[in-house]
C-alpha cells in the first residue's frame, strides 16, 4: 500500500514537472518579442532560480568538494547550454518545434553510444532513432524546403546536443561516487549548484548590465493580450524552473527514471498546446503527426538505452542519465 501511494505521488509530481517545464517557452517568448534578448531572459531565469535555491546549495556545500566535475557539467550543459540554445531558438521558430527538436536528445545519445563508444544498441533503439528522425522531418516540413528558419533549427539542435553532453559527462563519471564514497550526490543539491554555476557562466556571456530593465516594468503581448512582463518572469523563475526541477527530481526518486522520463515526454505536448492556445502558434496536421513520431521515437530510444551499472540517479527531458535528475534541456528542460 505504501509503495502504491509513493508511486501515485511520484506520478503526480512528474505530471506537475512536465506542466511546469512545458510553460517555460510560452512565458519566455512574449518577453523576447517585447525586446529582451534571449540570453537576458535565460540569465533572469537562471539567476532568479539560483537565488531561490541558495539555501539548498548552502546545505549541500560538501558537494563542491566531493563532485566538482558533476556540478560543473550540470551547470554548463544542463542549465546554461540547454537554456541558452532553447531560448535563442524561440526568437526564430515556434515553441513546440523548438522543444520537439530538443527531444532528439535520446536518439543522439544512442548515436554516441553506437558510433563513438562503439557499444551495441538494440534493434528497438534503432527503430526509435528512425522514428524520431522521420518525425522531425515532418515537423520541419522538409518537403517544403525547411519552412522554418534554418538557424533557429540549429539553435534548437544545440539544446539537444547539450543534453547529450550532460549524458556523456554523467555516464563517464558514473563509477565515481565522490570523496564520501558510496552515496550518490543529493539531486536537489546538484540542481542548486548547477543553477549557481549556470548563472555565473551566463552572467559573463549575457552581460545583464546592458539589459533594458525598464522592459520588466512594462507589458508583453501574449496572443493579443497585454500581460505584465514581471508576472511572466515570476512564472519562468518560480514555476517553470524551481517548481519544475524540484518536482522532477523527487518524482524520479519515487518512480523509476524510465517512468519519469516517459511522463516528461508530455512536456512537448503541453508546450505545443499552450503555445497554440496562448500564443496562436498553430501547427499543421503533418507537423502534429511528426511531433507524435518524435515523442514515440524518443520513448523507444530511452527505454532501450544501455543503463549504467551504478544505477540511475538522474533523468532529463526524454533521456535517462547517471548523476542527477535534470528533469530538461534544458535540460532544459530545457526548457
Amino acid at each position: 500500500m505504501h509503495a502504491s501511494q509513493g508511486r501515485s505521488t511520484g506520478l503526480g509530481l512528474a505530471l506537475v514537472s512536465a506542466f511546469a517545464f512545458g510553460g517555460s517557452g510560452v512565458a519566455a517568448k512574449p518577453l523576447i518579442e517585447a525586446g529582451l534578448a534571449p540570453l537576458h531572459v535565460v540569465w533572469l531565469r537562471v539567476a532568479g532560480a539560483a537565488l531561490v535555491m541558495l539555501p539548498v546549495a548552502w546545505r549541500h556545500r560538501r558537494l563542491v568538494r566531493e563532485r566538482p566535475v558533476l556540478l560543473a557539467g550540470f551547470g554548463l550543459f544542463a542549465v546554461a547550454g540547454v537554456q541558452a540554445f532553447y531560448f535563442a531558438s524561440l526568437s526564430r521558430i515556434p515553441v513546440g518545434v523548438a522543444l520537439l527538436i530538443e527531444y532528439l536528445a535520446p536518439a543522439l545519445v544512442l548515436g554516441w553510444v553506437r558510433f563513438v563508444q562503439r557499444r551495441p544498441v538494440t534493434r528497438a533503439a534503432a527503430v526509435g532513432v528512425v522514428l524520431a528522425v522521420g518525425g522531425l522531418a515532418c515537423v520541419v516540413e522538409v518537403w517544403a524546403g525547411l519552412s522554418f528558419d534554418a538557424f533557429g533549427l540549429l539553435l534548437a539542435l544545440g539544446a539537444a546536443c547539450c543534453q547529450v553532453g550532460y549524458f556523456v559527462l554523467s555516464d563517464q563519471g558514473a563509477g565515481d561516487s565522490g570523496a564520501g564514497g558510496g552515496e550518490p550526490p543529493h539531486p536537489v543539491g546538484v540542481i542548486a549548484y548547477g543553477l549557481l554555476i549556470g548563472a555565473a557562466v551566463l552572467t559573463v556571456v549575457a552581460r545583464p548590465w546592458g539589459m533594458d530593465w525598464a522592459l520588466l516594468g512594462g507589458r508583453a503581448d501574449m496572443g493579443g493580450h497585454g500581460v505584465p512582463a514581471w508576472m511572466l518572469l515570476v512564472w519562468i523563475v518560480l514555476l517553470a524552473t524551481v517548481l519544475a526541477y524540484v518536482t522532477g527530481v523527487v518524482s524520479v526518486r519515487l518512480l523509476s527514471p524510465q517512468v519519469a522520463g516517459v511522463v516528461a515526454c508530455l512536456e512537448a505536448v503541453i508546450a505545443t498546446v499552450l503555445a497554440w492556445v496562448l500564443l496562436g502558434e498553430h501547427l499543421s496536421a503533418p507537423q502534429l503527426l511528426g511531433g507524435g513520431l518524435v515523442l514515440v521515437g524518443a520513448f523507444i530510444a530511452q527505454s532501450s538505452a544501455p543503463k549504467p551499472p551504478s544505477g540511475p540517479v538522474a533523468s532529463g527531458p526524454g533521456v535517462t542519465v547517471a548523476g542527477t535528475p535534470e528533469a530538461h534541456e534544458p535540460a532544459g528542460g530545457g526548457r
